[in-house]
């Protein structure tokens, strides 16, 4: 860790947009708990806003988009919009292969260590929980 922090200590400071999908109050405080800056769509007054306008509030505010939409965030991403990044969670119809909010906490903290630049990225955030 840098500046002989520890993991600890370690303080997580991602910028997310949580898409309606992905705003479930527990999922929203585990987040901010763990030092994330966490908006959530409901809460910018874009309730029911289409997908690209949605990715335009993250690119906008700064903020990478969390969702579970990944199939239409998928096809933003390859029209190459420009956005901050966006973390797609593949939830299985089988609720134990799916991600809980702790797994997902987790694969952020674990994505962030990495320190990999998020802008313009598409990620699964599924393959960063180990």
């Amino acid at each position: 860790m840098r500046n002989g922090a520890d993991s600890t200590t370690r303080v997580c400071n991602l910028r997310l947009l949580l898409d309606e999908d992905s705003q479930a109050r527990r999922l929203i405080e585990l987040l901010r708990a763990r030092g994330h800056d966490v908006l959530a769509v409901s809460e910018s007054d874009q309730a029911g806003a289409p997908d690209s306008v949605v990715l335009n509030i993250a690119a906008g505010t700064g903020r990478v988009l969390l969702t579970c939409n990944c199939a239409d965030y998928l096809v933003l991403h390859e029209q190459r919009v420009t956005h901050g990044g966006i973390l797609c969670v593949y939830q299985d119809s089988n609720p134990a292969k799916a991600m809980s909010y702790e797994d997902i906490a987790s694969a952020l903290m674990n994505l962030e260590r990495t320190e990999v630049r998020l802008d313009g990225v598409f990620l699964a955030l599924n393959a960063w929980l180990f």
